[in-house]
């Protein structure tokens, strides 16, 4: 959305322009070298902030996106892509105070997107509002019923209130609809695993460090569900799969058995 009317601003600006298209397509690196270069060569002024927001976004900088897509909410409090993107960065950067304040009123906006939703009920789940994050994914999936993505955060959510056959279905319509993912893949396999009332099995090949995460993602969604047992050997074998492991599983484990 916000790509898209960038590059009719820079259609007289045929070096923007072309960066607007490299971000769209993907090729940031290029698009990096070709923003510099305009930038040398005097580009300056919002259009440029705008761009820059959107590199900083599509590159996983989340710190500089925060920053600059505040600045441009501040300079447009009635374009709600800037909030949308400001909330989902402070997200990834773990900001949940940030993020609520600005997805409030991203989501405020009649032209919400199903994104400022998702995000929303991703937040909801960190802080285990579990009637919000609800009711941001139900909005989110009026407006896309078919993105894999809403589904597998549906999915996850209920994971974690240990809801594991209702998470089940979630994770099985998300991964026919998105089957290369890998993480809906393994959500889908954990959920089965659940379900079964057994642990994950290690795959043909899988890492060390891989197979510990797994467990120990196992491990999490068993103590959620009050499986106490079973938690602490999801943590245990995490914790002999691999020691880059070891401080997260540890943790995990002492929370399981009471001892902090």
């Amino acid at each position: 959305m916000m790509l898209v009317a960038a590059a009719l601003l820079f259609a007289a600006d045929p070096a923007m322009g072309e960066t607007v298209r490299a971000i769209q397509a993907g090729r940031l690196e290029q698009a990096q070298i070709m923003l510099n270069a305009a930038i040398a060569n005097g580009a300056q002024g919002e259009e440029v902030d705008r761009v820059r927001a959107d590199l900083a976004f599509r590159s996983g900088n989340f710190a500089a996106a925060l920053k600059d897509y505040e600045s441009l909410a501040a300079l447009h409090p009635d374009e709600p892509l800037n909030f949308e993107r400001a909330g989902i960065a402070a997200i990834q950067l773990g900001q949940p105070n940030r993020a609520a304040q600005v997805l409030r009123t991203a989501t405020a906006f009649p032209s919400a997107s199903w994104r400022a939703w998702n995000a929303r009920g991703v937040l909801a789940d960190f802080q285990r509002d579990w009637t919000e994050a609800d009711e941001a994914y139900r909005s989110a999936e009026k407006l896309a019923p078919d993105r894999a993505e809403i589904l597998n955060n549906r999915g996850w959510s209920l994971m974690l209130r240990g809801q594991w056959a209702e998470a089940l279905p979630l994770f099985e319509r998300a991964a026919g609809l998105d089957p290369k993912a890998t993480r809906i893949a393994d959500n889908l396999e954990l959920a089965r695993a659940a379900v079964a009332r057994d642990l994950p099995q290690r795959r043909a090949g899988e890492s060390d460090s891989d197979w510990a995460a797994r467990l120990n993602d196992a491990g999490v969604i068993a103590a959620s569900g009050g499986e106490r047992q079973r938690a602490i050997a999801a943590f245990s074998q995490a914790l002999e799969a691999s020691t880059q492991w070891f401080e997260r599983a540890a943790n995990n484990l002492a929370l399981v058995e009471g001892r902090n």
